[in-house]
Order: structure tokens, then sequence, then C-alpha cells
């Protein structure tokens, strides 16, 4: 788990506490103890998932890039 926080860029806390809560990367527990494990492949797939979704990283998202007119009904109800 702290090489995939690092890995991440967060303390492992963040990461046990969005493992806890079922968000975060993917992850299993693997061998007799239980140890938490991430794979490589999915930290990357997770965190080009959060760029995605990100409306400064994903302009399709970004409400700047939607026309005036089907902005103003969209958030004024107009």
């Amino acid at each position: 788990m702290k090489d995939a926080a690092d890995y991440l860029g967060l303390s492992p806390h963040t990461l046990y506490v969005w493992r806890h809560r079922r968000q975060g990367p993917p992850s299993f527990r693997m061998g007799p103890r239980g140890r938490v494990m991430y794979r490589l492949e999915a930290l990357d797939a997770w965190v080009r998932e959060q760029e995605q979704a990100d409306s400064c990283s994903n302009p399709a998202l970004n409400p700047l890039n939607t026309p005036l007119q089907e902005r103003s009904s969209r958030f004024l109800g107009a």
C-alpha cells in the first residue's frame, strides 16, 4: 500500500480510507496475511479515469465550452 501511495503521490492513510470507502484505485488482498495489493496497470488506468473526469483536463466536461444559449437553459432552468 505504501508503494502505491508513493506512486500516486498520496499518503498511505488516504489510500486506506479510499479503500475502506470503496473509492480510489482497485485493489485486492493476497497471501495468508491478506496484504493489500495494487496492480500498476490498475493504478495507471485509475489515474487516466480521474484525468478524464476532471473538467479542467477534459474540454467536453468544461461548462465554458458549451454554447451560451445551451448553458443558460441548462443552468438557469430556462
